[in-house]
């Protein structure tokens, strides 16, 4: 009997609720945009800057995803459950690249959008790892944002699935 009543305050202590740390919460600001010289949400001129330069300038994690096609890790970036009304920018230029009423939810880690500023990106093929895949680039400043899939909603059937690094939110309360 003390062996029963035992193994049930046991299963009872588990169940108890633990207390988890809250996420620490991101900034939305782009920080890095007050020490680039490069970056203007206006100016819409074709920037041709050596990496090495923009070494110098960009967050060690901004740099490692725009400029050399690293990938955050899913389910890690800041926009990736964020439901804000306004437009995304480029975090390393400032170029317009999504607006938020194209935002939703696909639940694969990433900031996901159906469709893009055709002013803002284009697109490269990337056969990297072994995959063929379709890479997102700024059209300003040439830094990798993501990849393109064919399995989005309508209209466009498209899945822009972003690195929440390579982008900058502003609202359109902040406009």
């Amino acid at each position: 009997m003390k062996c029963l009543t035992f193994i049930i305050l046991l299963i009872t202590l588990q169940a108890c609720p633990q207390k988890f740390q809250p996420f620490k919460t991101v900034p939305m600001e782009n920080k890095e945009a007050k020490n680039n010289p490069y970056y203007s949400r206006t100016d819409t001129a074709k920037l041709d800057i050596p990496n090495e330069e923009w070494k110098k300038i960009l967050a060690p994690d901004l740099y490692a995803i725009s400029r050399e096609a690293a990938t955050e890790r899913a389910f890690t970036g800041k926009y990736n459950e964020f439901d804000e009304i306004g437009d995304y920018y480029c975090a390393v230029c400032g170029n317009h690249l999504f607006r938020s009423t194209s935002k939703f939810s696909s639940s694969c880690g990433w900031p996901s959008f159906f469709e893009a500023d055709k002013e803002g990106v284009y697109y490269k093929r990337d056969r990297a790892y072994g995959m063929e895949r379709v890479e997102v680039l700024c059209k300003r400043c040439d830094s990798h944002l993501g990849h393109v899939f064919d399995d989005g909603p309508k209209p466009t059937g498209l899945r822009y699935c972003m690195n929440s690094v390579s982008l900058e939110f502003v609202g359109d309360s902040e406009k």
